[in-house]
């Protein structure tokens, strides 16, 4: 048996990219499970943007297809005033026919964002990303309050899901990783339970 755990992402400069690969590292630490990233194009203020389905670089764009038929889900974006990016949203808005489905309900999830300064927006904007997750029936993840690097981190990190502070260009710090890895992890278990479950 095994789990596939879709990491959808929208970065601009990076920070939330390297927040996506740290969490496909925990959902690789469990037998059985595969981290699939995938990110999301740009959106013009124009015009709605058509761009390629294969991106120059890094991860290629998430489809339908790929929320449809993964067992698990994180959902990733820096903060725009406090709320998640306007391309990772134009995605989203897009799922309505997985919402008619149901395609996506009973499915474990979580959120994860990068900030420009300590308080910058971290806990709205991933509480703005579990809306459209709860409407689709999905299980959401935290991260557990007896996680060590949730109680000691000076930098990002929020029980709603992992973050970082990205001031100054600055990488992430040994606590931010280890809590995406955590939910990297948490995801994938929890989603190889449920088919399980299911068997």
């Amino acid at each position: 048996m095994t789990a596939k755990i879709l990491i959808v992402y929208f970065s601009r400069n990076g920070s939330t990219a390297k927040l996506a690969q740290h969490i496909g590292r925990g959902v690789a630490s469990v037998a059985g499970a595969e981290a699939v990233l995938r990110t999301v194009p740009q959106v013009s203020p124009l015009c709605e943007q058509v761009e390629d389905s294969i991106p120059a670089c890094g991860a290629p764009y998430a489809s339908l297809q790929d929320l449809e038929t993964c067992d698990g889900l994180a959902l990733g974006s820096p903060t725009h005033f406090g709320n998640m990016a306007a391309p990772l949203k134009h995605f989203i808005d897009g799922t309505t026919a997985l919402w008619f489905s149901g395609a996506l309900s009973g499915k474990p999830a979580g959120v994860f964002t990068s900030t420009g300064s300590m308080h910058g927006g971290q806990e709205t904007t991933l509480l703005s990303m579990m809306l459209p997750l709860m409407h689709h029936g999905m299980l959401l993840m935290s991260l557990p309050c007896n996680e060590i690097a949730l109680r000691e981190t000076i930098s990002g990190g929020t029980p709603y899901g992992p973050s970082h502070c990205s001031d100054n260009d600055s990488d992430l710090t040994e606590h931010e990783k280890r809590l995406c890895w955590v939910l990297g992890q948490r995801l994938a278990s929890a989603a190889l339970a449920l088919k399980a479950e299911k068997r």
